[in-house]
């Protein structure tokens, strides 16, 4: 499964939601399987949207035909687009879906990984961070993405922002030591996004 993740900065909030609801056109797009996303807890004006796809080439196929229809409504209301691709390496926790039913926040994590450390990442991230957040209550779903250039994207979907904090306060510095991320990640950016229902895509 292939993740696309956008992160851009709004520019006219009214316009952009109402472009947003017209990607309820990718249904019936060969290949797609979800699309959902919303707003910075952090940063008011940055939204961040999440699409899943069967592969690669359906998507390539998608961008070809029809992308630049759907995107037409959301023109001069936003800029400073990042557009990030990572392939699905393994769920956080069982049975990931492209989904966003029962989910309230997304967080997000985006690591760039030392080329040697490459491995050691991904082994403590199926080793020590995954059974941390999938033993946590109000974890519902997550992925564990790879993109070329040893990046790496970390998504985790949360009942409520309250069941996301219990988590952090918990164990995150513990894990940290126990993972040697630091060793590992060479840079880190993240965000945790409050989702907005009226963007979710799915059949």
């Amino acid at each position: 499964m292939l993740v696309k993740w956008i992160r851009c900065t709004v520019t006219d909030r009214h316009g952009f939601e109402r472009g947003q609801r017209k990607w309820a056109g990718l249904l019936g797009e060969p290949g797609f399987r979800g699309q959902g996303g919303g707003w910075s807890r952090a940063l008011p004006h940055v939204a961040h949207v999440f699409a899943f796809w069967e592969s690669r080439s359906f998507y390539d196929s998608f961008m070809a035909r029809s992308h630049d229809r759907l995107a037409s409504g959301q023109t001069g209301t936003f800029r400073d687009a990042q557009v990030k691709l990572f392939d699905h390496r393994f769920d956080v926790k069982t049975g990931f879906e492209p989904l966003f039913t029962g989910v309230d926040v997304v967080r997000v994590a985006h690591c760039k990984v030392r080329a040697e450390r490459v491995e050691h990442y991904a082994q403590m991230q199926e080793k020590v961070w995954n059974p941390a957040m999938a033993g946590s209550p109000g974890m519902v779903r997550g992925l564990f993405g790879e993109a070329p250039g040893n990046e790496f994207l970390v998504m985790s979907m949360w009942q409520s922002e309250a069941e996301r904090g219990k988590y952090r306060t918990e164990r995150v510095e513990r894990l940290l030591l126990r993972a040697q991320t630091e060793d590992d990640v060479a840079a880190l950016a993240g965000d945790v996004v409050h989702l907005e229902p009226s963007w979710t895509v799915s059949d």
